[in-house]
């Protein structure tokens, strides 16, 4: 509180002795940007700066940031970047380094977990970004039908080994065949075990990459050398084309995360693997038939770490009054209270202080979660990557290719992405 507190009385003085100022910030729609919007007047008030956040879907920020980006002066003044842009921006020399705006006003960047800071903070050593906020994946399930005695009878006398928060995904997988049923009695599926989102591209690139961890699979080695035709990736394509065809809602292969989100908040599913943020809307009657039914834990073999900094492109208008509201947004008594309305921290300490825990209880298990995420491949050509490699998982998922040739295909594609960016040789 104490750095918000010298931070405001800092920027009001400024504000006594010029004219006020308006910075521009482009944003996605997702809870953690309504959570900004909702403390904004404080800031605002404090500091004589007006803020604007334009907040678009993520599918329109990439073609909309680029062309400012590129300008010797763009319209934002800040922006937050997504982990899959940081190769390509930093690459192309579109945001300024922090490092000395940091050190000259003592802002600790050692507060944030080291994951995030590798994922959506330094890069190469330089401190490009602070992380707003997580995305990490993980499992989301219904405790209660756990917790029934009668489901807990039928699932031992099914399986022989107790029904419990699942561990290994041989476990889970189980579970998900089991709570797939037809609780109407019309021959009809009509409860899933799982809900896909398979739309092609980013949605089911990252809920599929929790598959490739929970088998043993990877992109790549440690040299860059694709990993996307290996037993193991075929096999995680392999329990994905499963799901689609027998244990998650027809259709449900161009379900992005709000339509699966809105099947699991309906109380049609067992289970969701998603992004830890999805949780708090499963916890709010006022979206979730479920609230108080559902516990996430992470998925068997580690889930997606996934992230957005906040960061001021070198086209910035107004650098210092964009680092003035970085500072504010991620003072730690902010950071604290956008935890507190649900918000997914970035901040080591938030995950296990006491009030966050005593308002949200599963706090110290999303740490938990994204201690354990593993990481997708950032490089320059990420954005492209997900699109081409989103297709044939999507092929493959659907059924309009064989899932061999659709793993070969998306080796191949991965393959020349990183021979183009100089990871690997031709």
């Amino acid at each position: 509180m104490r750095l918000f507190i010298a931070v405001a009385a800092a920027t009001m003085l400024f504000a006594s002795v010029a004219k006020a100022e308006t910075i521009r910030i482009l944003m996605e729609t997702v809870p953690d940007t309504r959570y900004i919007q909702e403390l904004l007047p404080e800031f605002e008030e404090a500091s004589g700066i007006d803020v604007e956040i334009e907040a678009i879907s993520y599918i329109d920020m990439h073609s909309k940031l680029v062309p400012q980006l590129i300008s010797p002066q763009g319209s934002y003044d800040l922006i937050v970047v997504d982990f899959y842009w940081v190769g390509e921006f930093t690459k192309a020399g579109w945001l300024m380094p922090l490092d000395d705006l940091a050190a000259r006003d003592g802002v600790d960047v050692d507060v944030y977990v080291p994951k995030l800071m590798d994922l959506v903070g330094r890069v190469d050593g330089v401190l490009y970004m602070l992380p707003f906020y997580n995305y990490s994946m993980a499992l989301i399930y219904r405790q209660d039908l756990i917790d029934d005695p009668a489901e807990q009878a039928a699932f031992k006398e099914k399986y022989g080994i107790d029904l419990r928060v699942p561990e290994t995904w041989d476990e889970y997988w189980k579970q998900v065949e089991f709570f797939t049923r037809d609780n109407d009695g019309d021959g009809e599926r009509d409860f899933y075990g799982t809900v896909i989102q398979g739309q092609r591209g980013d949605c089911i690139s990252m809920q599929w990459a929790n598959y490739l961890y929970s088998q043993g699979g990877r992109y790549h080695d440690e040299n860059w050398e694709p990993m996307l035709d290996s037993p193991e990736a075929i096999r995680a394509m392999e329990y994905y084309r499963d799901a689609v065809v027998n244990y998650s809602p027809a259709g449900s292969e161009a379900y992005c995360f709000d339509e699966a989100f809105n099947v699991m908040a309906q109380g049609r599913a067992y289970s969701f693997v998603t992004f830890n943020i999805l949780y708090a809307g499963f916890e709010d009657p006022e979206s979730s038939t479920v609230a108080g039914k559902v516990g996430i834990t992470p998925n068997p073999g580690g889930g997606l770490n996934g992230g957005w900094g906040w960061a001021i492109p070198n086209s910035s208008p107004n650098v210092e009054a964009a680092w003035t509201f970085i500072k504010w947004a991620e003072d730690p008594e902010t950071a604290k209270r956008r935890a507190l309305l649900g918000g997914a921290p970035t901040q080591a300490p938030i995950f296990t202080d006491p009030d966050v825990m005593a308002a949200r209880p599963y706090y110290p298990v999303l740490g938990e979660i994204l201690a354990g995420t593993q990481d997708f491949p950032v490089f320059t050509y990420t954005t492209e990557f997900v699109e081409e490699v989103g297709r044939e998982l999507n092929l493959a998922a659907i059924g309009e290719k064989p899932i061999p040739e659709a793993m070969a295909d998306a080796q191949a594609e991965l393959r020349a992405l990183l021979v183009k960016d100089g990871k690997i040789a031709e």
